[in-house]
């Protein structure tokens, strides 16, 4: 057996062990993490030469959960794990947003990083020991990794930070952030919180990057321990000749191209600059060091350059001169505006559009029994509130197969929901399951943000009963040396050319969801506060466009929607309600045609789009589940005829005794004379002896109780 290196440390209140030499020894890094009775393997595997053709930097992150990491076996037919979940992808692109950005300008490598969760203890949760583990298993590869980076969760109970909080205290929490970065810069952000405020965001972004450092020290120390020694990487490729051939072609052209606002415009006049760059480049000799260059490479290295030389000048005209490329000001917001209730036989519809964003959101209300079975590791089993979020080719304007969802589409539509779900009312309140889709029909930035807005106003539209209007802003950052410069609404090049991604939902007075992504090297604290101050700003002056729309859930919903009704029955009567083998509630289900679902608490939901329907359920189930006591008036059938009386029964295996002086004002002489068999009668509850035998009376029922009764 080889000899392990291991080294340990605290996360928190929490002893968190990384162990390499021992397994998975063929990937070039890898590594067993513990903390506690939660294990995971990591391994990241580096590509000894860089594949060619590509543009890009192709790093893939797969984060896997085994269901016998909680000692269970998967779900469906085929009993074995499947496609990832939605929450193994979200920890996949948590794991990759922090790491991505730390490899230098043209490394085409491919590198793997591959996360199996094998032990769970339940209470731990694993996505920040992932980020953690990924990055200490690159630190062990030769690959040039610019990291280490650090990844803690921060809750806060009782006014008090948790470093790395178990799923009970997160659920606690009124805040539920994810803070990845190095040792003096944060990367990224990921959040869910209960209205908090930014001064309350940036005291835990303190907190976190205390835990940060602590984290990358350890890498640092353990790859030292390892014997890893990490050469610095060169750019075989120099273009920088290419660049200055466009440069001194195109700038000019480009300048003018950026300061035309209009879109279109711009696009014609780049079309023309690019033209102009063809054929400066179709007249350099054979000899040419960039012809050189170009001949045979599967890389369009002019689109590369050509793309740098309009980042640099799009980002010249917002640091000198304070104009963004459709000609806003750093704060302004595109034009707003919405509708709501356009489809007529949804339950609820919103179209939200922003300068050329354009999101339309449908949500669809069912009973309890359509949430979603969670089959994954997490302690969540149902899910109540789904949010799905597409994005297809043509609100692009491009041609492109229609698939499944990918990675961003799935978090992108977490995100949305993540943001809305502070604003739902209890399940007590309103117990429907929801879902919202979110389908993007054009775009030109920050869609899931258009979601966020427009998942809001649909579920309004729906009537609802929402706490308040949710809406969202994307922020962006140029920065030149020393001079940053923060960017609300930001448009699709100014994501794609600038710094930094920072999307901010909340309503007027506090934040519920937060997501940061950075494409340098981390971003000071200080434009952090100054990023989500502006996005306040921003995030306000949405809200209100929004409520030029809709301003308060809709009182009535709509006409297709089901309706629910609630009963509260005690425990012990589930049993007899849902009778042996479910027959008495199968036939209840048939005969009323409704959705009847029955929780541990013995509340029964009733969902039904038929009321009459709904009425024969709730009638059965009182039947069933009906306790007399004295002086309660009753409907009920005569059973059985005696001498001295009858029997009435008033619910399912209920019956009691009328004594044949009870059952008219006059004498009666013969039962017979006055009740037959299967007579429907209104009885009023005498009394309920020791035995529990129940005695009716039909002379006491008076005209009030009948009027009562109906």
């Amino acid at each position: 057996m080889k000899e392990a290196k291991t080294y340990s440390l605290m996360i928190g209140e929490k002893e968190v062990t990384l162990e390499a030499g021992k397994y998975a020894q063929s990937a070039s890094g890898s590594i067993l993490l513990r903390c506690g009775d939660t294990v995971m393997l990591v391994a990241a595997t580096v590509a000894e030469q860089p594949r060619e053709g590509i543009d890009f930097f192709p790093l893939l992150i797969d984060y896997e959960e085994k269901m016998s990491a909680v000692g269970r076996i998967p779900g469906g037919f085929n009993r074995k794990e499947g496609r990832a979940s939605d929450k193994a992808i979200l920890v996949s692109r948590l794991i990759d947003r922090p790491i991505r950005p730390l490899f230098p300008k043209g490394y085409r490598n491919d590198i793997q990083v591959v996360v199996s969760l094998l032990s769970s203890d339940e209470h731990t949760q694993p996505d920040t020991l992932a980020v953690f583990g990924a990055s200490a298993a690159v630190m062990l590869t030769q690959a040039p990794f610019e990291g280490p980076v650090g990844c803690v969760r921060v809750s806060r109970l009782n006014g008090e930070f948790i470093a790395n909080p178990t799923y009970e205290q997160s659920e606690e929490s009124d805040m539920d952030i994810v803070i990845a970065g190095t040792e003096d810069s944060v990367i990224m952000v990921e959040a869910g919180c209960k209205f908090v405020t930014e001064d309350d965001i940036m005291a835990a972004v303190d907190f976190a990057q205390v835990e940060i450092k602590k984290q990358v020290d350890a890498q640092r120390d353990f790859a030292a321990q390892c014997g890893i020694v990490r050469e610095e990487f060169v750019n075989p490729v120099d273009t920088a000749p290419l660049f200055e051939l466009i440069k001194a072609t195109a700038y000019d052209k480009v300048t003018e191209a950026y300061h035309d606002f209009d879109r279109d415009g711009r696009k014609a006049k780049l079309a023309e600059a690019k033209e102009a760059v063809k054929a400066a480049i179709e007249a350099l000799g054979e000899d040419s060091e960039i012809t050189k260059l170009l001949d045979g490479s599967k890389i369009d290295y002019v689109s590369e350059e050509f793309k740098s030389l309009e980042k640099k000048i799009m980002r010249k005209m917002i640091v000198e001169e304070g104009v963004r490329a459709d000609g806003r000001k750093s704060t302004d917001v595109r034009p707003i505006w919405s509708e709501v209730g356009i489809l007529p036989r949804v339950h609820g519809s919103a179209v939200f559009t922003r300068g050329q964003t354009q999101v339309l959101s449908v949500a669809t209300l069912a009973g309890p029994q359509m949430a979603q079975d969670l089959d994954g590791v997490d302690p969540q089993k149902k899910r109540s509130f789904m949010h799905t979020y597409s994005f297809p080719a043509y609100s692009v304007g491009e041609v492109r197969p229609m698939r499944g969802p990918g990675r961003r589409e799935i978090g992108h539509g977490a995100l949305a929901e993540r943001a809305n779900i502070p604003a739902l009312p209890s399940k007590e309140e309103f117990g429907y399951t929801i879902r919202v889709t979110s389908d993007v029909i054009e775009s030109n930035g920050s869609t899931s943000m258009a979601s966020t807005c427009g998942t809001s106003m649909a579920l309004m539209n729906a009537g609802v009963p929402v706490k308040c209007m949710i809406g969202g802003v994307a922020m962006g950052l140029i920065k030149e040396g020393d001079t940053d410069v923060v960017l609300t609404d930001i448009q699709g090049i100014e994501d794609f050319l600038g710094d930094m991604d920072f999307k901010v939902t909340g309503n007027d007075t506090g934040i519920t969801a937060l997501q940061m992504d950075m494409k340098i090297k981390g971003i000071a604290n200080e434009t952090l506060k100054r990023a989500l101050a502006q996005a306040k700003e921003g995030r306000l002056h949405i809200l209100e466009k929004m409520r030029e729309t809709i301003q308060t859930p809709s009182t009535e919903m709509s006409p297709y929607a089901p309706r629910i009704y609630t009963l509260q029955i005690a425990t012990d009567d589930i049993g007899p309600v849902i009778g042996p083998g479910g027959k008495n509630i199968k036939a209840i289900i048939e005969e009323s045609g409704a959705e009847i679902n029955i929780e541990d608490s013995g509340l029964v939901t009733i969902t039904s789009n038929n009321g009459e329907g709904a009425k024969i359920a709730i009638d059965r189930i009182k039947a069933i589940t009906l306790k007399p006591e004295p002086n309660m008036v009753l409907k009920g059938k005569v059973a059985r005829i005696l001498p001295i009386g009858a029997i009435v029964e008033f619910g399912p295996n209920k019956d009691g005794m009328v004594h044949i002086s009870q059952i008219a004002q006059e004498r009666v002489n013969n039962v017979e004379d006055f009740l037959e068999l299967g007579q429907e009668v209104v009885v009023k509850v005498l009394k309920i002896d020791e035995r529990g035998r129940v005695n009716l009376s039909i002379r006491a029922v008076t005209q009030e109780d009948l009027e009562a009764l109906k």
